[in-house]
């Protein structure tokens, strides 16, 4: 288990120990929270390639110590003007892989203007400093980045501009060795010069939608021009004293609160951590809250989203009572979900709190390198259905239903946890697990994070109703869980499929705690 971190004063988690490094140094240059942790959010994007990139999204609960609430951004992009159904017609999903996946815009470059101009306090080339050095430079490549290039070396090395960048000479560079990303430095200078601008409608613009148009793509100039987040204000719920906020759909964060709320009406003290009664509960409550997700979670400019209905303790009661303490619910199959995300937070000593998730979705996205740019092009829209009655169908300028989901938890109007994790169908199982063993089992961040997890259903790239376990949970408790129906996996100990979780607790003295989970590469780093 990696060592428990205190800080008095700040605090910076994120899945990259080098990314951690480069907000840690923000801070240290007289930068706040929000200066830190877009400089987490870039460096991310260089140094953690198959998991984030700058050709994908982003989501961000922010809250600002002066105005003392927490505001939401929604740096998601929507599919092109020209993208429909027709687009595809005669096939019966859209390809999870290549030029014909990329069909949202990136809204990462947008996010990280929006972030700094509404709070923060350094210039934009001083926050890119540190990715620009190491994508120049590069950086040692993680076990991590050479185990998952391994896994899609064949995809990979069958790409035009992304095989020169990933597997050059036909070979995945090994782990320590120096990996250089020399035109997505060049790209990210671009942005550092000029701005959000240079994405969206300058140099870097013309490049890609040059390159998707000679390619087959169906982005256009006109959908990366037309490119805006929005500040939106979060969802929220209570759970043990504590006010838990979300962002709000087109994300699955009301997931995170639904669980919430139904293990609300049930003393998890009085059950032991580990136990079967605990990962029962737990997984069940969750299968429950997915059920109603997968009706209803879309673009909410595209269709009623019924929030207050879902988030009502009644109606979470109702579900709590339908639960079986003896027998596994059975839901109904899935598609696969993508994994490929990185989550990181930042506290700083003015009281600061940012928490905020990016993906490309799947690992490498698209895998589609968006020509001499550098840009790994995200496929996020391929999670978009081809059925026109299906709530998530593909239409054009609409934003897909996203996993992304940064978690913060507030006691007496100030932050007290911020948590979060990648792994698409995995976050909201894995925030619940770790929530629960901060609040109601009284463990450190870098306990709830390090002990062993469990993670249901349709996530990392496969359709499964199997429930996979850490070794490290006990045999006994396992068999139990299999004989109540549970399609029980063992897997090995600090697995990756449990994703990568971290987590800030700012605790009664005012201290910071982190937590930065072993799983990854990751380091938490406060003072």
């Amino acid at each position: 288990m990696n060592p428990s971190v205190v800080g008095t004063k700040t605090m910076v988690v994120s899945p990259h120990y080098l990314a951690s490094m480069a907000g840690s140094r923000m801070l240290q240059q007289g930068g706040n929270a929000y200066d830190a942790a877009v400089a987490v959010s870039a460096c991310l994007a260089v140094v953690y390639p198959h998991m984030t990139g700058i050709g994908g999204d982003s989501f961000w609960l922010c809250y600002n110590s002066r105005e003392q609430m927490v505001k939401a951004y929604n740096g998601s992009g929507r599919s092109g003007f020209n993208v429909s159904l027709s687009s595809y017609a005669g096939e019966t999903s859209i390809p999870y892989r290549g030029i014909r996946s990329a069909i949202t815009v990136p809204g990462m470059v947008d996010s990280w203007d929006a972030i700094l101009r509404e709070h923060g306090r350094l210039p934009l080339s001083e926050v890119l400093e540190p990715a620009i050095t190491y994508a120049a430079e590069g950086f040692p490549m993680t076990k991590d980045q050479y185990k998952h290039t391994l896994n899609h070396f064949e995809l990979l090395a069958g790409m035009p501009y992304t095989s020169d960048i990933y597997t050059p000479n036909q070979r995945v560079p090994l782990p320590g060795e120096r990996f250089v990303q020399s035109r997505l430095a060049d790209s990210l200078r671009e942005i550092a010069d000029r701005g959000r601008d240079a994405f969206y409608t300058g140099k870097l613009a013309h490049a890609i939608a040059d390159f998707l148009a000679r390619e087959g793509g169906m982005l256009t100039l006109e959908d990366l021009a037309a490119h805006r987040g929005n500040w939106v204000t979060p969802i929220s719920s209570t759970y043990r004293g504590y006010t838990m906020y979300q962002v709000p759909p087109n994300s699955q964060g009301f997931v995170g609160l639904m669980a919430l709320n139904i293990l609300e009406h049930c003393d998890l003290q009085t059950i032991e951590h580990g136990s079967y009664e605990y990962y029962h509960l737990l997984v069940e409550a969750l299968k429950r809250s997915f059920v109603d997700r997968n009706a209803v979670l879309t673009d909410p400019d595209f269709s009623h989203i019924p929030l207050d209905e879902l988030l009502d303790p009644a109606y979470a009661k109702r579900l709590y009572d339908a639960i079986s303490m003896d027998q596994a619910m059975i839901p109904e199959e899935a598609r696969p979900m993508g994994s490929d995300t990185a989550y990181a937070a930042v506290v700083d000593e003015e009281g600061n709190a940012v928490s905020f998730i990016q993906s490309l979705y799947f690992e490498f996205g698209s895998a589609v390198v968006a020509g001499n740019t550098g840009i790994l092009l995200q496929n996020r829209g391929s999670f978009f259905s081809l059925d026109p009655g299906h709530i998530n169908s593909l239409q054009p300028n609409k934003r897909s239903f996203h996993t992304l989901m940064p978690a913060m938890a507030c006691r007496n109007g100030k932050p007290a946890i911020l948590y979060g994790t990648q792994g698409g169908e995995g976050q909201p199982q894995t925030q619940t697990a770790i929530i629960t063993r901060m609040i109601d089992y009284g463990m450190s961040p870098q306990e709830a994070v390090s002990a062993p997890r469990f993670v249901w259903g349709r996530t990392w790239g496969h359709a499964t109703q199997e429930l996979k376990l850490e070794s490290r949970i006990d045999s006994g408790v396992a068999m139990r869980l299999g004989k109540a129906g549970h399609e029980v996996r063992r897997v090995r100990d600090y697995d990756p499929a449990m994703g990568h979780a971290h987590a800030i607790r700012i605790d009664e003295h005012g201290f910071l705690h982190g937590g930065a989970d072993p799983r990854s590469d990751g380091l938490s780093i406060g003072w």
